[in-house]
């Protein structure tokens, strides 16, 4: 974007290579076998998918967020205390309209919370076992000019401007999106954050398709938290202890049965973000699926300043050209609704708990001529403030 210095409040890199078939040492052994245990907890009942994944009916006190030191004496809240309200409201038809693929062969317990099993080939497609569902950062951060985000990540995003915000709802297109290469990744997301440097803290959830960190190419829906700018904290799902479940139904890294269609069918994914009772809580339609812990943050333990919304794609440039892996639809955002991948009906949640349109949005690409973004200004109540974005990579205007 020509005049625009973008200050992106998170831009990370994820711990990617692949080690598939890695030969363990007895003390790799070990530690893989101990995270396990920590992971996979006794379950009271286990679903096999049909999308290869075990879902474990885990007892909702027995779960892995527990580990946390900090809440070691946590008690649970299973409802929010409120919900925002002001605004468009999601509709029944759409939450309705959304399953996870493990739910065509069961469903869990109440007092239970479904929970994706950890496999001893999920942590060896990590870099390393110390890095297994975490993601790794570059000296890029709040009040950084981007104007190559390094690392060969590409983004296409919709910021706010600097603010106080207590939350965010939106509606988020879901596609299932081609991506190259294993170690490559292509994701849609919002962020919301607060701090500056190595004391940022965010909150982040969405869709992704990432082959390393599951094993294959179906769309899921992702949670992700860090209190200090990636380097010890925070993790992907479950893959360490923060996020608490609340939720039978829907679970972080569950893979969607649905996605929208080329020129045909679309599926969109309602989602609200808010803070209520000192904990940030996740909506997905009209499911309370969990919430972070408002005193496993320092800053975001107040409030978030920032807000973005978008895509992100990993591009590492195989056989020295860029990527072909898709963001979005894969197709560019001037193509507009059942083409372009898009988010609408963005709201964030001020210091009175109320649904409000955001003001002074402004879009960033890195890339452009990959992966583009068009606002779409405020538009019917189906739409909202609503942007389209997305791209297919490597094509004659990006090599």
């Amino acid at each position: 974007m020509v005049g625009y210095t973008v200050a992106l409040v998170v831009i990370t890199v994820i711990a990617s290579p692949c080690v598939y078939g890695k030969q363990l040492s007895d003390q790799q052994e070990i530690k893989v076998q101990r995270l396990l245990k920590r992971l996979n907890k006794p379950a009271h009942k286990s679903i096999k998918s049909e999308d290869g994944d075990i879902i474990d009916c885990v007892p909702i006190t027995k779960q892995p967020a527990f580990d946390h030191p900090l809440l070691k004496n946590h008690t649970i809240q299973m409802r929010p205390s409120f919900v925002p309200e002001g605004g468009s409201t999601f509709t029944k038809k759409e939450a309705k309209a959304i399953t996870q693929v493990w739910h065509k062969n069961g469903v869990c317990p109440d007092n239970t919370v479904p929970i994706r099993r950890t496999k001893k080939e999920d942590i060896l497609r990590s870099k390393s076992i110390e890095s297994f569902g975490k993601k790794r950062h570059k000296s890029f951060g709040k009040g950084t000019h981007q104007s190559n985000p390094g690392e060969g990540h590409e983004y296409a995003i919709m910021n706010s401007r600097k603010g106080n915000y207590y939350g965010t709802k939106f509606v988020i297109n879901m596609w299932r999106p081609e991506v190259e290469v294993p170690n490559e990744f292509s994701l849609a997301q919002t962020w919301l954050a607060s701090g500056d440097g190595y004391d940022t803290n965010t909150i982040e959830a969405g869709l992704q398709v990432c082959p390393v960190l599951y094993g294959d190419n179906n769309l899921r829906l992702f949670v992700y938290w860090t209190s200090d700018y990636y380097q010890s904290t925070g993790c992907y799902n479950t893959g360490c202890s923060g996020f608490v479940q609340t939720s039978k139904v829907i679970t972080p890294g569950g893979s969607f049965a649905q996605v929208s269609q080329y020129d045909g069918a679309q599926y969109g994914l309602p989602m609200l973000i808010w803070k209520s009772s000192g904990n940030w809580w996740l909506m997905i339609g009209e499911e309370y699926v969990g919430y972070w812990p408002g005193n496993i943050f320092t800053s975001l333990g107040d409030r978030a300043t920032t807000v973005q919304w978008g895509g992100e794609i990993v591009n590492q440039r195989t056989d020295g050209r860029h990527t072909n892996t898709d963001m979005g639809s894969g197709h560019f955002a001037d193509e507009w609704y059942k083409k372009a991948s898009y988010f609408r009906k963005l709201e964030t949640v001020d210091g009175a708990n109320t649904l409000r349109e955001p003001q002074g949005l402004y879009p960033y690409a890195s890339n452009g001529n990959c992966y583009n973004i068009k606002a779409g200004g405020t538009g019917s109540s189906y739409w909202g403030h609503h942007f389209f974005y997305g791209g297919p990579g490597r094509n004659a205007n990006c090599r």
